[in-house]
């Protein structure tokens, strides 16, 4: 923590190579020093392995990755709004990334583009383990868009998801959600100790009178 602070603090204005980062998650590879989950998972995507065949490739994969980090919208707590998300905005980017997993881009088996696994197979399955801000809260400032993720969601919004898989419109979202599940090491990862468990601490947080079903 004391690293991370000193990476934060005020008194940070960097070196000749890295301007100061304002908020974690930060990452410090030799002397490259870079923050934003989309700038990091761009920078980490090539080097393990996770960017298709490379080259442009991962600006379209970047692009799938923003788009799903970009899922939610909101204001303030209320279940109008919670109403209107799940009636409108869930179906929006289920829909979406239904297209995605079914155009030719996306290529065979259950991968949203090139065949193989990506980071942006990773995003759409859980963003982060990091717990931001909690979606619907009166202290959520004006603008915060949390991402859009199928683990998170499931949690948050139980009967929604739940009724958009039975509805069987995006059955090649949830085997996509699936298979990354069952990737050997992200398996044996949700089984230890280092996955945080969802609370009333994270981005993704469980009201019974918020988890609602779409009104037809």
């Amino acid at each position: 923590m004391d690293t991370l602070h000193s990476y934060i603090s005020e008194q940070n204005l960097g070196d000749g190579r890295n301007p100061p980062p304002l908020a974690p998650p930060i990452l410090k590879h030799g002397d490259l020093v870079i923050s934003q989950t989309p700038n990091i998972l761009m920078y980490l995507g090539p080097r393990l392995g996770l960017a298709a065949n490379q080259g442009n490739d991962i600006y379209k994969i970047n692009a799938l990755a923003l788009t799903a980090l970009d899922g939610f919208s909101n204001e303030e707590e209320c279940l109008r709004r919670v109403k209107d998300w799940v009636k409108n905005r869930l179906p929006k980017y289920l829909g979406y990334f239904e297209r995605v997993l079914s155009g030719k881009a996306s290529g065979e088996g259950p991968w949203l583009y090139g065949g193989v696994l990506t980071w942006a197979d990773l995003v759409l399955f859980q963003a982060s383990t990091f717990p931001p801000i909690p979606l619907f809260t009166t202290s959520l400032p004006i603008g915060y868009t949390p991402p859009f993720t199928l683990d998170g969601t499931s949690y948050m919004f139980r009967k929604a998801v739940a009724h958009a898989k039975k509805s069987g419109k995006y059955d090649r979202v949830f085997q996509h959600y699936e298979a990354v599940k069952a990737r050997p090491r992200i398996a044996e990862y949700l089984a230890t100790e280092k996955r945080q468990k969802y609370s009333n601490y994270g981005v993704y947080r469980y009201y019974e009178e918020l988890d609602v079903v779409a009104e037809e």
